[in-house]
C-alpha cells in the first residue's frame, strides 16, 4: 500500500511516515493541503493521512476536495490526525469525508491497528467491486442472449419489436421518416428439404450475417423476424435511401453465391424484400402496425411478382430493382 501524509509539523510527519514504514508501506509527504491534493491526484493512493490544522487549506476542506476527484466507485480511506477530540469536530470530519480519528501525538499500536483495520475495509470493498461487474457483466451477457436471435446471432424477433417502436416515437418526436424492410429467402423450403436442415442452418446464418454487415449505421437494426424471413429498421432514412439500402442488401445476398438448384429464379440463393416508409405522428403509437402491414403486403407482392426483388408498398405494380 501506498500512504500520502498530509501534515505541516515535519516533526509529526516523520514520526508517522517512519511508523508506516516499519508495516511495509510505501509513503509520499506534503506539508500543505494545497499540494497534498497534487500529490493525490499524481500518485493516488491507498491511504490518507490528513492533518486538520494546516495553513491554507485545512484538512476538512482537503478532505472534501479529495473527495470529489474520487471517480465512480473509487474509495480512498482517510484518517484525520488532530489534537481536537470535541464531538462537532468529529461530526464535520465524518460529513467532509473523512473515516477515521488520530490524536496527536500518534501511538504507534493504535496506528498499526486503524491502517490495518482500513486495509481490511478497503479489500472487502474491492472484492465487492470485483463482485458487483461480474455480475454486470453477466447481466449484460444475459440481456444480449435474450435479445440474440439462437441460430443467426443478430437480433431476435423481442428486439425488433422493441427497437422498432423505441424509433417510431424518436422518429416522431423528430419529425423524420422511418422505413421498413421485411426479407423472405426465395424458395427455402425447397432449399432446407433437398439440402438438409443443417446446411439450410448455415444459410440462414450467411443470410443474416450478410444483412447485417451491409448496414452501415449504428442505428439500423438487421433482426431475424421468423424462420427465413428478416426485417431491418432503417430510422431517419426515407422511401428513395430505403430502396437503395434494400437494393444493396439483395445484391449482397445474391453475391454470396449459395448454390440453389432447386429455386425457380436463380441459381443461387436470392431474397425478396418488401419496403414501407412512413413519417411517424405524435400520439399513434398504434401506427407502426400500418408499417408492419405495408412491408408485409409488399413483400408478398415482390414473392407473387417474381422474387429475388425489392418492391415498395406506394408500387401499384410489382417493379424490379436493379
Amino acid at each position: 500500500m501506498k500512504a500520502l501524509i498530509i501534515e505541516d509539523t515535519l516533526t509529526s510527519a516523520t514520526l508517522v511516515c517512519h511508523q508506516l514504514g516499519k508495516m511495509g508501506l510505501e509513503t509520499v509527504h506534503a506539508r500543505d493541503g494545497e499540494s497534498g491534493i497534487e500529490l493525490f491526484k499524481a500518485e493516488r493512493p491507498d491511504l490518507i493521512l490528513l492533518d486538520i490544522i494546516m495553513p491554507g487549506l485545512d484538512g476538512f476542506e482537503v478532505a472534501r476536495r479529495i473527495r470529489q476527484l474520487e471517480k465512480d466507485g473509487e474509495w480512498t480511506p482517510i484518517i484525520f490526525l488532530t489534537a481536537r477530540t470535541g464531538d462537532e469536530d468529529l461530526e464535520r470530519g465524518i460529513e467532509v469525508g473523512g473515516d477515521d480519528y488520530l490524536i496527536k501525538p500518534v501511538s504507534e499500536i493504535v496506528l498499526k491497528a486503524k491502517v490495518r483495520a482500513m486495509q481490511r475495509i478497503a479489500q472487502m470493498r474491492y472484492s465487492l467491486l470485483v463482485l458487483t461487474r461480474k455480475l454486470d457483466e453477466a447481466n449484460r451477457e444475459l440481456t444480449r442472449l435474450s435479445t440474440a436471435d439462437g441460430l443467426t446471432g443478430i437480433a431476435n424477433r423481442r428486439r425488433f419489436d422493441e427497437t422498432l417502436l423505441k424509433e417510431w416515437r424518436r422518429c416522431a418526436r423528430e419529425e423524420r421518416p422511418l422505413s421498413l424492410l421485411l426479407i423472405d429467402v426465395d424458395f427455402f423450403k425447397p432449399f432446407n428439404d433437398n439440402y438438409g436442415h443443417q446446411v439450410g442452418d448455415e444459410c440462414l446464418k450467411a443470410v443474416a450475417r450478410t444483412l447485417a454487415q451491409t448496414l452501415h449505421r449504428p442505428s439500423d437494426l438487421a433482426a431475424r423476424y421468423g424462420g427465413e424471413e428478416f426485417g431491418v429498421i432503417l430510422p431517419g432514412t426515407d422511401e428513395q435511401g430505403a430502396l437503395a439500402v434494400a437494393e444493396s442488401l439483395r445484391e449482397a445476398v445474391q453475391q454470396l453465391g449459395i448454390t440453389h438448384r432447386f429455386s425457380e429464379v436463380a441459381q443461387v440463393v436470392t431474397i425478396s424484400i418488401g419496403l414501407a416508409c412512413i413519417t411517424p405522428q405524435r400520439g399513434n403509437e398504434s401506427g407502426f402496425i400500418r408499417l408492419l402491414k405495408e412491408a408485409d403486403e409488399a413483400l408478398y407482392q415482390a414473392k407473387t411478382g417474381g422474387r429475388n426483388r425489392v418492391t415498395k408498398a406506394s408500387d401499384n405494380t410489382t417493379e424490379r430493382v436493379g
